[in-house]
């Protein structure tokens, strides 16, 4: 899918059907500083349109961008974010499970995991989850150039076993490389014209 044009909309504290009839929807989930709105600024070749930062936590509610005027692309609140309040904490969890319980249009989940670390045990709940809803979704394993390319395939089979998804199924992603770009181009274009 080339992205012709992208947008920020609004800012969500709480999922609302944005249009009638709705566009089809694409969410990036993962934990606090993984990569959301780096892969969201990379795929559209946009640097400020999602505001990415070196310290966690700064996505605090549902925000919302148009593509092409053909999709939505929803980047939720991180999740494991140890250093807020537990207040703050299950307000964002409120807000990712209202956006998963509401919405009819979301079509594909983007599961971001970190491809240093081995997944959290929240990853593997968010995981575990996103297989319950029944919404296609994707593992996509951030931060891919801070790593050589020997440890890819260790690292890839580390997340493939804990968090049981097959390896070749993993989006290996790269904000600062392109690494992934186009496969989740693809993705995208899969849900606009399915």
């Amino acid at each position: 899918m080339e992205i012709q044009k992208a947008e920020f909309i609004t800012s969500l504290d709480d999922y609302i059907e944005l249009t009638t009839p709705p566009l089809p929807e694409i969410a990036a989930a993962g934990r606090s500083n993984v990569g959301k709105s780096t892969l969201l600024n990379r795929v559209c070749n946009r640097k400020g349109l999602a505001r990415a930062s070196s310290s966690p936590g700064k996505t605090r509610l549902l925000n919302v961008y148009r593509i092409n005027d053909a999709l939505h692309w929803f980047d939720l609140p991180g999740y494991g974010f140890a250093k807020a309040s537990k207040v703050e904490q299950a307000r964002w969890s409120y807000r990712v499970e209202s956006y998963f319980r509401r919405t009819n249009a979301v079509k594909m989940i983007l599961h971001l995991v970190d491809v240093r670390h081995e997944p959290t045990e929240d990853d593997r709940m968010m995981s575990n989850f996103l297989k319950t809803v029944g919404i296609d979704h994707v593992t996509i394993a951030t931060k891919s150039d801070k790593i050589s390319r020997a440890q890819h395939m260790k690292q890839v089979h580390l997340i493939s076993r804990t968090l049981q998804v097959q390896p070749w199924e993993i989006i290996l992603f790269s904000g600062e490389d392109g690494t992934g770009v186009d496969k989740v181009r693809e993705l995208m274009a899969k849900v606009v014209e399915p």
